[in-house]
């Protein structure tokens, strides 16, 4: 049995140099660091609507989030309100073997100045293959403007104990855009 470990600088080159691990557009000198790698934000997004619902019933089989998709143009901006709470996406595409998952962790700059990116669901199954939806929030005072293509979050990889059995193939798998929950097909399964 294989110990797990966080893969340093040295390992993640080596997998991406020999194809285990797949990051497209990827530029070494830019986007590596000492136990990760730096994603860029794409330029779309999802914005939440308010609706005239109380509140989301998860139990309710056909709820589908009321979403507005916003496509921000080459050198444009996006403007990130106080409280608001909205889905991005990698620019990058990822594939990841049957023996390494990732953690997706936000940039403390950006944490300084009170962006929160992922604090649920930070983690890439084995197997994984596409874009990553990134949580995105705002706790600060004030509104920020993010930009499309800066670095935004860094993926942290780990070898696994094993290969897994079963790669992750679940109802995001391949995504190539933000995309909204998928709890209610739970309910229909």
């Amino acid at each position: 049995m294989e110990v797990s470990m966080i893969l340093s600088d040295k390992d993640i080159k080596k997998y991406i140099n020999e194809g285990k691990i797949k990051i497209t557009p990827y530029d070494e000198k830019e986007q590596l660091k000492s136990i990760g790698v730096d994603l860029k934000l794409g330029n779309t997004f999802k914005i939440f609507k308010v609706t005239h619902k109380a509140y989301v019933d998860l139990s309710d089989e056909h709820y589908e989030p009321d979403t507005e998709t916003v496509d921000i143009p080459s050198g444009g901006t996006f403007i990130l309100h106080p409280d608001e709470f909205v889905l991005g996406i990698t620019e990058e595409n990822i594939e990841l073997p049957n023996n390494i998952m990732a953690h997706i962790d936000g940039r403390s700059s950006l944490g300084r100045l009170g962006i929160g990116v992922h604090s649920t669901a930070g983690h890439v199954d084995p197997g994984w293959k596409g874009k990553l939806t990134l949580e995105i929030s705002n706790i600060g005072k004030l509104p920020i403007s993010i930009l499309p293509g800066m670095r935004f979050c860094c993926l942290i990889f780990e070898t696994l104990s094993s290969p897994v059995e079963r790669e992750y193939r679940g109802k995001y798998f391949g995504q190539e855009g933000p995309v909204e929950s998928r709890i209610s097909r739970d309910f229909k399964e």
